[in-house]
């Protein structure tokens, strides 16, 4: 058994994008590093939205990456870097990476959104992500 998570964030403004890319590097680092955790992969769409895709060991060491380090500290910076925001995550059998396809539709079907200080009107409308499948962007793997 695994849980995967899959997230999507959209950036408000391209003057966003330096300080979100070097958090993401960040986060990769701290994400490659903590325990449980199994393998990922980025996926945007072009030009602001960012997407993860990550399998985790258990429920447990997900909410442990997410509650500490670089990852808790820009979750807040995101509240005002992002206009929209949405996760979901679920049991699997195994620890295989969804395909970007299913990733997209799961968060499609069932995810839900973030808070964030300045939604869109998409995001107003509970709308996860965009119709157009994002592009499938590099692994992450386990130091």
């Amino acid at each position: 058994m695994a849980i995967v998570s899959v997230t999507r964030l959209y950036l408000r403004s391209i003057r966003f994008l330096p300080a979100f890319a070097w958090r993401t590097w960040s986060i990769g680092r701290q994400t490659r590093a903590s325990a449980g955790f199994i393998q990922g992969r980025f996926a945007n769409e072009w030009p602001y939205a960012f997407w993860t895709i990550i399998a985790w060991q258990n429920l447990e060491a997900m909410h442990r990456f997410r509650d500490t380090g670089v990852h808790r500290s820009a979750m807040r910076k995101l509240l005002e870097w992002c206009d929209e925001a949405a996760f979901v995550h679920w049991d699997s059998n195994d620890a295989a990476l969804p395909t970007v396809n299913d990733a997209h539709a799961r968060l499609t079907s069932s995810g839900r959104t973030s808070k964030v200080n300045h939604p869109s009107a998409s995001h107003r409308s509970g709308t996860t992500a965009a119709s157009r499948v994002p592009v499938a962007g590099p692994f992450i793997h386990p130091y």
